[in-house]
């Protein structure tokens, strides 16, 4: 199988870092593009919080993104707005995606019954291959020399 794009959505937890630096590895290993994608969910808000909003996340995207190259990767960031799992699936429709790389947040049963699991959707619906990341799971993924 070869890899030519790689997506890796991200939502700024405390388990991205980790999760970069592992879809970063695989990319660079693969010679593929990384591209990583956060998903704003739409809210109703003034336009100077919707600013506020988008240069923190456009700071977040470059933090990951210099990381992932550091790493050997090369990336590539998006930013959508809409329902996190079904813009994550669209764009890997669209872009033609041949894996997407997504962190587990180890929510248990009931959590995901209530809220929901984007990753779980991603999983069940995704037009291409999926790699589940445990996010609970320490460790660093580091470039092999």
């Amino acid at each position: 199988m070869t890899l030519s794009l790689i997506f890796c959505p991200v939502d700024f937890s405390a388990a991205t870092a980790s999760l970069v630096a592992y879809a970063a590895v695989l990319a660079a290993g693969a010679k593929a593009e990384l591209r990583l994608l956060h998903v704003l969910m739409p809210q109703p808000a003034l336009a100077t919080a919707e600013t506020t909003t988008d240069l923190a996340v456009a700071a977040h995207m470059a933090h990951h993104r210099a990381a992932a190259e550091q790493a050997g990767a090369h990336v590539t960031t998006t930013v959508l707005r809409g329902d996190a799992a079904t813009e994550i699936v669209e764009a890997a429709r669209r872009h033609a995606a041949d894996l997407i790389v997504i962190g587990a947040h180890g929510q248990t049963a009931l959590t995901r019954f209530l809220m929901g699991s984007t990753a779980e959707a991603v999983v069940r619906t995704a037009p291409c291959a999926t790699l589940l990341v445990n996010s609970q799971s320490p460790g660093e993924y580091r470039k092999s020399a």
